[in-house]
């Protein structure tokens, strides 16, 4: 048993969905909402001060966002738990987040129970995941494993399994250059390259080796 209640800041740009989950938050017995933030900037200066033991937190927020507000308040210490709550399920944004050491990841369909339930195992040192996320993280570890078993089979170098990775999400050349920060002609090379070890004419060949890879490992 706890000898206090739960202290949670919520942390959410939209004024109806932080200050819907204030009023539902408030009303449950060994919760207290100690803050609420429009954004991670704020949601980071407000940990600093009170303490609290989860930061209930957003992901798209203007200025400082959810995944690097994450990562500034699991560098704290104490550092209090982040449980994420949002719209988006994404591989990029789970990866984003876990990766900046949130330990929970709830979508916004989430229920009262499903969210306070949540809280209470985030607060006690538990990692927590709704259904569907915990199904995009396997999906993600499966499509990662395959990429890896194409690159060793084909002697794909360490950027070109990026490239392909990137690929497979229908990421353009521009797009592509952007996240590996080089030129859209050296992307072009790699895909070149990639798609003559691999055997393949093109991008939609190249994406479906790469699920029936993935597919085989299962």
């Amino acid at each position: 048993m706890r000898d206090r209640p739960i202290r949670v800041i919520v942390a959410d740009d939209q004024a109806a969905v932080r200050d819907g989950l204030v009023t539902i938050l408030a009303h449950e017995p060994g919760i207290e909402v100690v803050g609420a933030a429009a954004d991670g900037a704020t949601a980071l200066d407000l940990a600093r001060r009170l303490d609290p033991d989860v930061v209930l937190m957003d992901l798209r927020m203007p200025g400082t966002d959810g995944i690097t507000a994450t990562r500034a308040l699991s560098a704290l210490d104490p550092a209090p738990a982040v449980l994420v709550l949002t719209t988006y399920a994404d591989d990029e944004s789970i990866a984003g987040a876990l990766t900046a050491g949130a330990a929970g990841y709830l979508t916004k369909s989430a229920g009262r129970a499903q969210i306070v339930s949540a809280l209470t195992a985030t607060a006690d040192g538990h990692r927590t995941f709704a259904p569907e996320i915990a199904s995009a993280m396997v999906r993600g570890l499966t499509h990662r494993t395959a990429l890896e078993r194409l690159a060793a089979a084909h002697s794909l170098t360490v950027q070109e399994t990026r490239v392909l990775q990137l690929l497979t999400e229908r990421r353009t050349n521009r797009a592509i250059a952007e996240a590996l920060h080089v030129s859209v002609a050296t992307v072009k090379t790699h895909v070149n390259n990639l798609f003559g070890k691999l055997r393949v004419s093109g991008r939609a060949e190249a994406a479906a080796l790469v699920e029936r890879v993935r597919e085989e490992g299962l």
